[in-house]
C-alpha cells in the first residue's frame, strides 16, 4: 500500500478527531481542525490549477498555518518549499528563482517580503492564509484570501502522489552564492520517522518541542513524529530562542516529553545556568543535532535532568534528519570525553573511507560517507552538484546504490562507534546552521571598494560556537568599515552568515603556492579573541 506523510494525518484525524495536534501561544488546534483545513486548502490550490510536482512556497513563520499549508501541498501532490521569513529579500528571490513556485502561501506580517521578492514570484498565485491582502499587495492578480478557501470542502481529497515523490525542498547554503535545493522524498522522511517513533518510544501522551524554523531539517521530525504517534507539538516562539530563562519556563509549563534541537541552544542554557536542579519533571528524552555538543555542557544538563534520557543523533539535510544515533549511558565523568555520533539509524550506513574509497582502519582519520534509506535523490534541478557528491556505492554491485560525500572527517574507534572530528571543507556549522564560507566571500567581494577577502572560522567557546571572520582590504578612500560592510551583507545574507570578527589589511597574506594564507588568517583572529579576553578579566 502506499504511504505518505499526509497519510499519518489522516489516520490521527480519523483515530482522534478532538485531540490537540499543535499547542502555539496558548492556542491548541485539534487534529480534526488541522486535517480539514488542509483538505479545504489542498482544493484550492488544485483550483489554481496546481498540479502533481508543483511548488508550493510557504513565506509563513513557524505557525499552525505553516503546518496546515505544509500537509495542504501534499495532499495537493505538489511539493512544498519553506522559506526563512527572516532572510534578506536578494537571497529569497534567489530561492523563488530556482524553485519556481506554482503557489506562495503568505500572511499580512510577511507581506512586505513578498512585496520585495515579488519579481521573482514569475506568475505564481499568492494564497493569504488570513483575511487577505493588504492594499498594497494588489500587484498580485492571481489572488485569494482565507475566507476564500474555506469555501471548498473539507472532505477528504484522493492524493496521487506517491513515497518516491518528493514532499519538500530545504535550501541550504550554497558555495557559489546560489542557495542548494535538498530534494527531500515521502520516503526518506517516512524512513526515519519510522524508527525514531519505535526507537524512542513517541506515543499519543507525548509533548514533543518544535524549537527549529521550518526551514531547517530538525523541524521534519518534530512535526511528523508528533502526527505520527498522534502526539502534540508545541511551537516555540522564535522570539525566546535567545533568552535561556524564558526557554526553561517555556518547557516546565507546557511539561514537555521530548526536547530536540540544535546544541547551541543547551549550551546557552547551561552558560546562564537556567536549568534548576531536577527540573523540567515530565521530560522523558531530549535529543541534540546539528553540531557538537561540548561535554561540559551535556555534564550540566544530565546532572540537573537525571531523570530524562540524553541521545545525540547526526546526519545532514542530504540525508533526512538524522543517519545515527548514540544514547549517553551514563553522565561523563571528565569534560574533555569525545561523545561519539554511534551506530546507524536502521536501514542507514554510515562509511568512514580513505582517499581511495576504501574502510579507514580503526582510529585512522577519513571521509565520512553515508548512504541508505534516507539519502537524497540529489539537489534541485541540480545534477552536476549532485554527482560530485552522491556517487555510487563501490561496495555493491546494485548500479542503484549510492553514497554521498558529507565533507565531514570522522573516524571508527575500537569500540565500534564512530567519532565526528570537523569539517573537509569551508562548510560550517554554526547554531545548528549549515554555512558555507565560500558563499559569505562571494557577497563581500560584490561589495564596491572591497579588493580582496577572505573569511575563516575560530572557535570562541561560546554560544555561537564557531565564530565568523573576515579579514579584508579596500580601496583607497573607500571609507569600507566592518559596521559598513555589515550593513551591505545585512541586505543580502541572514544574520547567522554575517562575520562576527573583522581585520582590515593592507594586503592579503599568501603562503608559497600564492593563496590565501587562511592559517595565519584564523591564528590571527584568535591571537586578537585572546587578547580581547585577557583584557576583559584584568579590566
Amino acid at each position: 500500500m502506499t504511504r505518505r506523510l499526509q497519510d499519518w494525518l489522516t489516520q490521527g484525524a480519523d483515530r482522534a478527531p478532538d485531540s490537540t495536534a499543535i499547542v502555539f501561544e496558548g492556542q491548541a488546534t485539534s487534529y480534526r481542525t488541522l486535517d480539514e483545513a488542509s483538505n479545504r486548502l489542498a482544493r484550492a490550490l488544485r483550483d489554481t490549477g496546481c498540479a502533481r510536482g508543483d511548488r508550493i512556497a510557504l513565506l509563513l513563520p513557524k505557525s499552525p498555518q505553516a503546518l496546515i499549508g505544509m500537509f495542504a501541498a501534499l495532499k495537493a501532490d505538489c511539493m512544498y518549499v519553506p522559506l526563512d521569513t527572516s532572510s534578506p529579500s536578494a537571497r529569497l528571490g534567489r530561492i523563488l528563482e530556482v524553485c519556481e513556485p506554482a503557489c506562495i502561501l503568505a500572511l499580512e506580517s510577511t507581506a512586505a517580503a513578498l512585496g520585495e521578492i515579488a519579481p521573482s514570484a514569475k506568475g505564481a498565485h499568492i494564497v493569504w492564509m488570513d483575511d487577505g491582502a493588504p492594499a498594497s499587495q494588489n500587484r498580485f492578480r492571481h489572488q485569494f484570501a482565507w475566507k476564500d478557501v474555506q469555501t471548498f470542502s473539507p472532505a477528504r481529497i484522493e492524493s496521487q502522489n506517491s513515497e518516491s515523490d518528493p514532499a519538500h525542498i530545504l535550501f541550504t547554503s550554497g558555495s557559489t552564492g546560489v542557495p542548494k535545493g535538498v530534494v527531500i522524498t515521502h520516503s526518506n522522511v517516512l524512513h526515519f520517522v519510522d524508527w525514531a517513533v519505535r526507537y524512542f518510544g513517541i506515543r499519543a501522551s507525548d509533548r514533543i518541542s518544535g524549537h527549529p524554523p521550518l526551514h531547517f531539517d530538525l523541524s521534519t521530525f518534530d512535526i511528523y513524529g508528533t502526527i505520527a504517534a498522534g502526539a502534540q507539538i508545541h511551537l516555540l516562539p522564535p522570539e525566546l530562542s535567545l533568552l535561556p530563562h524564558r526557554l526553561a519556563e517555556f518547557i516546565r509549563a507546557s511539561e514537555l516529553t521530548q526536547w530536540f534541537s540544535v546544541p547551541s541552544i543547551l549550551n546557552h542554557m547551561a552558560r546562564h545556568d537556567a536549568v534548576l536542579p531536577h527540573d523540567f519533571p515530565s521530560l522523558e528524552r531530549l535529543l541534540w543535532c546539528g553540531e557538537k555538543f561540548p561535554t561540559p555542557a551535556l555534564i550540566y544538563w544530565m546532572e540537573r535532568v537525571p531523570h530524562s534520557s540524553f541521545t545525540n543523533l547526526y546526519g545532514p539535510t542530504e540525508a533526512t534528519i538524522a543517519s545515527s544515533y548514540y544514547r549517553v549511558p551514563e553522565c561523563p565523568s571528565d569534560e574533555t570525553a569525545e561523545i561519539p555520533i554511534g551506530e546507524p539509524c536502521a536501514g542507514e550506513l554510515l562509511l568512514v573511507l580513505d582517499e581511495h574509497l576504501r574502510p579507514a582502519p580503526a582510529n585512522e582519520i577519513g571521509d565520512l560517507y553515508i548512504g541508505g534509506v534516507g539519502l537524497s535523490p540529489g539537489y534541485w534541478r541540480d545534477p552536476e552538484k549532485t554527482r560530485q557528491v552522491f556517487l555510487k556505492n563501490p561496495f555493491t554491485a546494485d548500479p542503484s546504490s549510492r553514497i554521498y560525500k558529507t565533507g565531514d572527517l570522522a573516524r571508527v574507534g575500537t569500540d565500534g562507534l564512530i567519532y565526528l572530528l570537523g569539517r573537509s571543507d569551508t562548510q560550517i556549522k554554526s547554531r545548528g546552521y549549515r554555512i558555507e564560507l565560500g558563499e559569505i566571500e562571494t557577497a563581500i567581494h560584490t561589495i564596491p571598494g572591497v579588493v580582496d577577502a577572505a573569511v575563516v572560522t575560530i572557535d570562541t567557546g561560546g554560544f555561537e560556537g564557531l565564530a565568523i571572520c573576515c579579514a579584508y582590504v579596500a580601496a583607497p578612500d573607500s571609507g569600507l568599515t566592518p559596521i559598513k560592510l555589515k550593513q551591505v551583507l545585512s541586505k543580502t545574507l541572514p544574520s547567522y552568515m554575517i562575520p562576527a570578527r573583522w581585520m582590515k589589511l593592507d594586503r592579503m597574506p599568501l603562503n608559497g603556492n600564492g593563496k590565501t594564507a587562511r592559517p595565519l588568517l584564523k591564528e590571527n583572529f584568535q591571537d586578537e579573541a585572546s587578547a580581547l579576553a585577557s583584557a576583559g578579566r584584568h579590566a
